[in-house]
């Protein structure tokens, strides 16, 4: 379990509450980083993404599930935070739009893709449970 209490752990928590996407970084087949930027909720024990079935980032993660994660660190690079971390897909997850706090942080990004929540539950219903293992800076 990742300990919030100290520096590292107080900034993490502040990007997991302020941020509105994190870096989420794969390996594809030919060992290569592939970084994406995803959209996320924090459930007090790890991260849940929602992506579409055709996404790479589920091919990799399938090959290999270890991934990391890590916030933008402001403009200067001053406030980098990172989780190592174990991906799972996860079969028949609820849809993102019977998620409340998936849906409070992202309606609006949601309809700036001109769709219904419905709509992109519907598109995006596979789910990601990412396992953080490690913090660093």
């Amino acid at each position: 379990m990742i300990d919030f209490t100290n520096e590292l752990g107080e900034s993490a928590l502040k990007h997991i509450q302020e941020d509105y996407f994190l870096w989420l970084t794969t390996v594809d087949t030919s060992g290569m980083p592939q970084p994406r930027p995803v959209w996320f909720i924090w459930d007090g024990e790890g991260f849940l993404i929602y992506t579409s079935p055709s996404a790479k980032k589920l091919l990799h993660i399938k090959h290999n599930p270890k991934v990391s994660l890590h916030f933008d660190g402001g403009p200067k690079g001053w406030d980098i935070v990172v989780f190592l971390a174990n991906a799972e897909i996860i079969d028949n997850p609820t849809p993102s739009h019977q998620v409340s706090a998936y849906l409070q942080k992202y309606s609006e990004g949601i309809r700036d893709l001109n769709m219904t929540a419905e709509d992109f539950a519907k598109a995006y219903h596979v789910a990601i449970r990412i396992h953080p293992k490690k913090l660093r800076a």
